[in-house]
């Protein structure tokens, strides 16, 4: 089975189109290999997550900072298919 992807973002801090986005990224570039991205608005404030089924890839709290697609990009491939050119993102 393919696996989903789950991006949580706080809505009160207007992060649902930075979530939309990245979900439309990742839709683009694994779109064989995803059985699909959810978004879920958060119920804690300041939350901005990013899952492949039950790991955590990347959260803004313990990173301090948001992610670069080129990041969520080379974490989702390194886990689904390693061997797996993304071309511009590689470099």
């Amino acid at each position: 089975m393919k696996p989903t992807i789950t991006i949580e973002y706080c809505p009160k801090c207007g992060w649902l189109l930075r979530a939309a986005w990245m979900a439309q990224e990742l839709l683009t570039i694994f779109s064989e290999d995803l059985y699909g991205v959810t978004l879920r608005p958060a119920e804690v404030a300041g939350q901005y997550s990013i899952t492949l089924g039950e790991e955590v890839l990347w959260d803004r709290k313990r990173e301090g900072r948001f992610p670069e697609p080129k990041e969520v990009k080379q974490l989702i491939r390194d886990r689904i298919d390693p061997e797996r050119s993304l071309g511009h993102s590689d470099r």
